[in-house]
């Protein structure tokens, strides 16, 4: 009593076991779109010309000028042309020809991702388009950004990023021992240290299925709608997992005396006569650790 020991029963009661870590915010990868073109040319006018702009789906981005594209519009229109003329032909290799090549010129232009509409408006007027427009495939925030006015282009090249910030991903880095208690479709609680009144719930939707071998921790993805775009790729935030255990039987972290070998617990038989026996113990949560022995 002097030294002030204190006694507790043990008990089963609910434990939850508490993880928290820090993740950093990522783009969706499944909202994130690169706009590239199919043929050689140059960037003739920008209508989106900066960096962090948020673009409409189908909204212009740019107009590209390629000579290519001019010469396959004009064959195109030929194509047309003789299609209408020797479809009537009496002689059946005639008309399929000029069909077949009427169908090859149109492919080409599809094949580049020209816009059905916009042939249509090539047989309706007729007017060898000098320009194309080119359009954002998603609505998002342009994220990365080469194109300039005069840029020379060439397929493949990298013109805009676009990424959907409407729903993020937080990639938090959890320790292996902590692991097996993981699952998909547990939920995490988000805080940022900047806004601590603000508290967001994620859904954990894929486990990494290795370990980093320097930091011996595992990498689980997190995931949640982003309203505002309050979170940025690239911020760090504070996750925190409740994950129930279920009733077992616990006792205060305090009255477990561990040497690194072995675990010993007091039992108190009353009248100040104490007995000492070796515990094993199991889950860790908080101010309580688990008994199994």
């Amino acid at each position: 009593q002097t030294i002030g020991v204190t006694f507790e029963a043990a008990a089963r009661q609910p434990v939850d076991h508490i993880i928290r870590t820090v993740g950093r915010v990522e783009v969706d990868e499944r909202l994130l779109s690169r706009v590239t073109i199919k043929l050689e040319g140059w960037v003739e006018k920008l209508f989106v010309n900066f960096t962090g702009e948020y673009v409409k789906k189908g909204q212009v981005l740019f107009t590209l000028y390629s000579p290519e594209l001019v010469a396959t519009q004009e064959e195109y229109l030929i194509a047309l042309s003789s299609s209408r003329t020797l479809g009537k032909s009496e002689f059946p290799e005639v008309a399929r020809g000029a069909q077949a090549l009427l169908a090859s010129s149109r492919r080409r232009l599809l094949l580049w991702d020209i816009e059905p509409w916009h042939i249509r408006d090539l047989e309706q007027t007729g007017e060898v388009l000098l320009t194309l427009p080119i359009h954002a495939p998603q609505s998002g925030t342009v994220i990365n950004k080469t194109a300039v006015v005069g840029l020379h282009t060439k397929p493949g090249d990298k013109l805009y990023t676009i990424a959907d910030l409407s729903r993020i991903w937080i990639i938090g880095d959890i320790y292996e021992y902590e692991m097996p208690l993981v699952e998909i479709g547990q939920s995490a609680t988000v805080t940022l240290s900047y806004v601590p009144d603000m508290k967001l719930q994620a859904r954990i939707t894929f486990i990494h299925p290795t370990i980093d071998p320097q930091t011996r921790t595992g990498k689980v993805r997190f995931e949640l709608d982003n309203q505002g775009e309050r979170l940025k790729p690239g911020m760090y935030a504070n996750l925190e997992l409740k994950i129930p255990l279920g009733v077992r039987l616990v006792v205060p972290r305090n009255a477990v005396l561990e040497s690194g070998e072995r675990q010993i617990i007091f039992i108190h038989h009353g009248g100040g006569r104490l007995e000492w026996r070796e515990a094993k113990i199991g889950q860790r949560s908080g101010d309580w650790l688990e008994v199994l022995e």
